[in-house]
């Protein structure tokens, strides 16, 4: 009587035991991942303002910090009066190549008329050889206006991009946030100087987030793109919605702080969900459970 007992209750344990392999065995346990942005100072300098904290949510676009532009905005003077100057120079350099085809034209135009009597014997050979020196002296005076005129408009395209480059600078003093998230961390103070490229501060996204479970060959076969699967953490009384939108085309070892059904030491393949996350329940590193379909 004691062994059928025994073995009854044996039973019953081995019964549910199985039925609680079978319910888990689509669940994976992970932690959520966010996409995280550090943002740097493209131009170095003194921070005038820093207005956001660890911790603060911000949209994109907005503004994280204004770094000093004052020796830019001298630059800037200089590089527009040099443009002033140029303009000027140019109005002359103009002037004079229009006098000096002018008087090549005019020239020329003696040229021929002095050859017609030199044909006929009318003038003398000086007269015709002097008026040929004056058209080469005449034509070369043009060549030297237009090199000049050409010098002074390469000089503008110079001054130009220079300004173009300093405008740029001036822009990226204002630095803003490429994408919504929360700050997470904060590397510079107002009134510290930061070098160029350095990171001002660090932004994880958390309106859509990542989760990331590893799944064995077995399983792997059963799981598309784009397929919906729920998503539960404590202290939400909802499971939340997510689709596959990744799966790792190679094999790898079981990471050891991942817990999957199977044995750890067996070959497993990463799948990666994304959680759409608009009111931000979801933090970055909080625990997850995944429940595949």
């Amino acid at each position: 009587m004691r062994v059928q007992l025994l073995l009854l209750f044996l039973s019953m344990i081995v019964f549910f035991t199985s039925c609680e392999d079978n319910k888990n065995e689509n669940l994976y346990t992970s932690v959520v991942e966010g996409t995280t942005v550090q943002v740097p100072a493209l131009i170095g300098g003194l921070i005038k303002q820093l207005r956001v904290e660890s911790g603060d949510e911000i949209t994109a676009n907005s503004i994280i910090a204004i770094v000093d532009t004052l020796e830019l905005s001298y630059q800037r003077e200089q590089l527009l009066a040099s443009l002033e100057e140029l303009t000027v120079q140019r109005e002359i350099a103009q002037t004079t190549l229009n006098q000096a085809k002018t008087n090549e034209a005019y020239l020329q135009e003696k040229q021929q008329r002095i050859a017609a009597l030199f044909k006929t014997n009318s003038t003398s050979r000086q007269s015709l050889d002097d008026i040929n020196t004056g058209v080469r002296q005449a034509a070369l005076a043009t060549a030297q206006a237009r090199q000049r005129l050409q010098t002074i408009l390469s000089k503008r395209k110079q001054i130009n991009a220079q300004l173009a480059t300093l405008n740029k600078k001036i822009q990226d003093a204002v630095i803003t946030a490429p994408l919504a998230g929360i700050i997470t961390q904060k590397y510079f103070e107002a009134g510290e100087a930061i070098p160029p490229m350095s990171p001002i501060v660090e932004i994880t996204e958390i309106y859509k987030v990542d989760i990331k479970i590893y799944v064995s060959a077995q399983t792997l076969p059963g799981i598309q793109y784009e397929e919906s699967v729920k998503v539960r953490t404590d202290g939400l009384d909802q499971d939340l919605s997510g689709r596959v939108s990744w799966i790792s085309p190679r094999a790898e070892f079981t990471p050891k702080s991942i817990l999957t059904p199977e044995t750890r030491s067996s070959l497993v393949y990463a799948v990666k969900i994304r959680v759409e996350n608009p009111n931000g329940l979801l933090k970055h590193g909080m625990p997850v459970e995944v429940e595949l379909n």
